[in-house]
């Protein structure tokens, strides 16, 4: 039986980083943002604040299996929300969104991620991570759908269903599991990653038109390394694909997670074209979970954890990659803990969502300066680590999650 992990609702166990880069120079930063519930993505919107989903604490309703953690139940509440930073406060403008987690608040799916379209119309995208046939038990909810809001009246209205769409259709073929987790206002559409299904989606923003436009696929591993020790036995794991940037040259860029064992070294950024084919783009990273372009068209990707999950490290890494491919670590470790997404501000600085596994202790921080170490353009080796580690991530199911490590978390 293959041992599967859903790698994206953000685990509250085993979150960690190793990427085999070199240390880096430790860059500043400053707290803009503190006491969040699981912060997940973040962005400007066109008033210039800054905006931030939080997952919540889930809550006291009905329960649905976690795919994370065996014999736990994920359970429902409407702790999710909205947050707006800007000058100098921060304040959750949007209450009430749906949450699910296990009763400790950790292992958490609900506002994953919101984005803005140019008339300053928001997007939110709600996670769910676990299978969508159970979602009915939860009454009516809107988790693993796409969103739109009215900040003014504390409301909203669905857009897209892609928990259903998954139901339905599953189209990578695998385990049946949804967890929306990030978008892309692209034009008059959204570009969604859904890191249960494995799938880039695109969806009208008036809601027509839904369909997958892209399967990220799984990848085998020929020497996996589990918490037990190293196999010769070929391990297949699942994609968990994170986030979605558009480049300058109008393509998609998809950071990649991975699922257990989380192997050192094996996240991808594909690239989709016109052709809707992902190719690989640049490999050699360790669970990213988010991507952004500067105006120079220099690429930065987020590792939640630079080692294995199941090591219990929680250092994660910032790291530019020039158009040339050149690698700089901006920032590893010092203080960044499982961080879940960046975007560049207007001034040039690098804002992260920080410990976005963790109810009350989330973080949004700006990274003021950026001393760096260069590093090289090859794959980064995997460090030969062994030991037996208590582990509750082994469960049937698809490897995915951030968690987001719900699947992605």
């Amino acid at each position: 039986m293959k041992l599967k992990q859903f790698g994206i609702t953000f685990l509250s166990v085993c979150i960690a980083a190793f990427s085999g880069m070199k240390a880096a120079e430790a860059a500043s930063f400053s707290v803009v943002a503190d006491g969040l519930n699981n912060p997940r993505g973040l962005t400007f919107g066109t008033d210039g604040n800054l905006y931030v989903t939080e997952a919540g604490t889930g809550g006291s309703g009905a329960c649905v299996p976690s795919p994370s953690v065996a014999n736990q139940s994920l359970c429902y509440g409407t702790t999710g929300a909205v947050t707006k930073i800007g000058n100098g406060t921060q304040q959750r403008i949007l209450t009430g969104l749906p949450s699910l987690a296990l009763p400790d608040g950790t292992d958490t799916s609900g506002p994953q991620d919101i984005k803005f379209d140019a008339t300053g119309k928001p997007y939110i995208a709600i996670g769910y991570g676990s299978n969508p046939t159970f979602r009915d038990t939860l009454g009516n909810t809107d988790l693993g759908k796409i969103i739109t809001a009215n900040f003014n009246t504390n409301s909203w209205t669905s857009v897209a269903d892609l928990a259903n769409y998954e139901l339905v259709n599953n189209p990578d073929g695998g385990d049946v599991i949804s967890n929306p987790f990030s978008i892309l206002l692209d034009g008059n559409k959204i570009v969604a990653v859904d890191a249960g299904a494995n799938e880039v989606l695109s969806v009208g923003t008036n809601g027509s038109n839904l369909n997958a436009i892209a399967t990220i696929p799984r990848q085998t591993l020929t020497n996996p390394i589990f918490p037990t020790g190293a196999s010769s036995s070929p391990f297949e794991i699942q994609a968990v694909p994170t986030n979605i940037a558009k480049g300058p040259d109008g393509a998609y860029y998809i950071s990649q997670l991975t699922g257990f064992p989380f192997p050192e070294g094996e996240a991808k950024i594909y690239r989709i074209g016109a052709d809707a084919q992902p190719t690989v783009y640049t490999d050699g990273f360790t669970q990213l979970t988010d991507l952004d372009f500067d105006t120079e068209g220099n690429l930065y990707a987020l590792q939640y954890a630079n080692q294995s999950l199941w090591k219990g490290n929680l250092d994660g890494s910032v790291i530019k990659i020039a158009s040339d491919g050149t690698r700089t670590t901006i920032l590893s470790g010092n203080g960044l803990e499982s961080p879940t997404a960046l975007t560049i501000g207007a001034d040039g600085a690098i804002y992260v969502t920080n410990r976005g596994d963790r109810p009350g202790l989330g973080q949004v921080i700006k990274i003021e300066n950026s001393k760096s170490v260069p590093e090289s353009t090859s794959t980064f080796s995997l460090l030969a680590f062994f030991g037996t580690v208590s582990l509750t991530l082994l469960h049937k199911g698809k490897a995915k999650r951030l968690k987001i490590l719900n699947k992605f978390i």
